[in-house]
């Protein structure tokens, strides 16, 4: 691909110029579904599943989703609607084993 900004032709799957940052045109992103986020969450997890899905920091959403809520209450009535509607993210694999087995200390 080629770097609009500099002008510096960049290979491989880069999202980003690797010499001013600039997002380059027609790099993949990952395809992501709106799910409610199982790892991310306060009360069930819409904010965290949101945000994950338009790839912005959760506190910004929780914070528009309380002003929306404060202005008018469509924000409580929304997060209801998305609660019901949104499918839970699943539970990512669980580590194996051996690597969740505490190591005790030797005594002497």
């Amino acid at each position: 691909m080629f770097c609009s900004q500099c002008g510096r032709e960049e290979t491989g799957g880069a999202s980003f110029c690797c010499q001013c940052g600039t997002p380059l045109k027609g790099a993949a992103r990952p395809k992501v579904k709106l799910m409610r986020s199982a790892d991310d969450k306060k009360i069930a997890g819409v904010c965290g599943g949101v945000a994950k899905y338009l790839d912005v920091d959760a506190t910004l959403i929780r914070l528009a989703w309380i002003m929306l809520a404060l202005l008018g209450g469509w924000g409580l009535i929304g997060y209801l609607v998305a609660w019901a509607i949104m499918p839970l993210e699943k539970e990512r694999a669980a580590a194996p084993a051996a690597a969740r087995q505490a190591v005790s200390p030797s005594g002497p």
